[in-house]
């Protein structure tokens, strides 16, 4: 007998624990991954409110996150960085979505922030790389105009990459980008940009110079750097609204922002660009990208993922020479066409699986599925 009323005990103990653990659960589903019950709930809300949802979720998506609180952390540490460019920001974001809107673009895309992490980038590194310094309050014109191209770009891209079942990335916005660098320059009267030189000449490095700490340092300055943002501490708040919204994309953001250190002194680079972050930011977003966001996340797609941020920490010093010669900024060129040459890889490896970009949501919801599918879909029957 009391055998059998401490086994009771016991099982009234572990089944407290387990609805414990399962309240704790559902209240982080709230406030983590997509927060999709929070888009859920607000569909039925005035229009206003759905409408800022976009927004926050579009600031963040340029990490390849969709929650509005990430989004909401983000722009609290882009005003750590400059107020100016967190302006520029959310001019660029809201035009683009508002434009979106116009066009009459997919809503389920246009609510995921889909059609304004574009504008982000357009509106954050317009400001960057305007000459006249901040608050020079004509830009707004320029960085408005320029934003309602990406909904554009967005949308004819997608119509080409469909194709393929790949996605657009930041394409839109190198594209745009490029168009006003390449059409204002750096002697535009009203709009100049920075003079951007190639190197013509050997850059004077000694090794007994190179700082550790600022090497250390320039992991969270390089994910900062994604927004065209140099100070740390806006890099640290962009590192945890990732960690809000998904660990795995905080993990893959650190090691691939990491990568672009040791590629960079292999090169022999100049410490300054390398302490800037310059090496690091595409080598960050390949390997999230790779890491588990559009490939289910297995120790064979994790190493496929440092491969793939090393791979574009060396295209991008190729493309900064490539481009330097026409005066042109990197952006995340070389983002964009690394992962997109490791997305289209072919192999018979089982456990490097790319997802349908119809399920692809969050790195783990993403392997989720992709257990899912491998216990339902027998090896014999399924083509993984």
């Amino acid at each position: 007998m009391e055998m059998e009323a401490t086994k009771e005990k016991t099982d009234k103990t572990q089944s407290k624990t387990a609805g414990g653990w399962d309240q704790i659960s559902k209240a982080l589903s709230y406030v983590t991954g997509d927060m999709k019950a929070f888009g859920d709930w607000l569909k039925d809300k005035p229009v206003l409110f759905q409408f800022t949802d976009w927004i926050l979720r579009g600031v963040s998506q340029v990490m390849f996150v969709s929650n509005p609180l990430s989004g909401l952390i983000m722009l609290a540490g882009f005003l750590v960085q400059s107020p100016w460019m967190t302006l520029t920001c959310c001019i660029g974001v809201i035009v683009s979505t508002l434009t979106a809107l116009i066009l009459c673009q997919e809503r389920s895309a246009i609510a995921a922030g889909l059609y304004g992490y574009n504008g982000v980038l357009v509106g954050m590194l317009m400001a960057v790389f305007s000459d006249n310094g901040e608050y020079y309050w004509w830009l707004l014109l320029p960085v408005a105009l320029v934003s309602m191209t990406c909904p554009l770009f967005t949308s004819a891209l997608a119509s080409v990459f469909s194709k393929w079942d790949l996605p657009v990335f930041t394409l839109p916005f190198n594209l745009a980008l490029s168009l006003f660098i390449a059409a204002a320059g750096h002697y535009n009267l009203y709009f100049p940009t920075q003079l951007i030189q190639p190197i013509n000449s050997v850059p004077n490095i000694t090794w007994s110079e190179v700082q550790v700490s600022l090497l250390l340092q320039s992991v969270p300055v390089g994910v900062g750097q994604v927004y065209g943002c140099d100070n740390p501490w806006t890099g640290g708040v962009i590192m945890v609204a990732l960690f809000v919204s998904s660990p795995l994309i905080f993990t893959h953001a650190v090691i691939g922002s990491a990568l672009g250190v040791p590629a960079a002194l292999s090169l022999a680079s100049p410490f300054s660009r390398i302490y800037a972050g310059l090496w690091n930011y595409n080598s960050c977003l390949s390997c999230i990208a790779i890491g588990g966001m559009f490939y289910a996340l297995t120790w064979q797609t994790f190493l496929l993922a440092i491969a793939c941020g090393l791979f574009t920490a060396y295209a991008g010093e190729t493309l900064a020479n490539m481009f330097s010669m026409f005066g042109m900024p990197l952006g995340t060129w070389p983002f964009c066409l690394s992962s997109l040459t490791f997305l289209l890889l072919t192999t018979t490896n089982d456990a490097i699986y790319r997802l349908p970009l119809s399920k692809v949501t969050y790195p783990e919801a993403n392997r989720a599925y992709y257990l899912t599918r491998k216990e339902q879909c027998p090896k014999s029957t399924c083509d993984v």
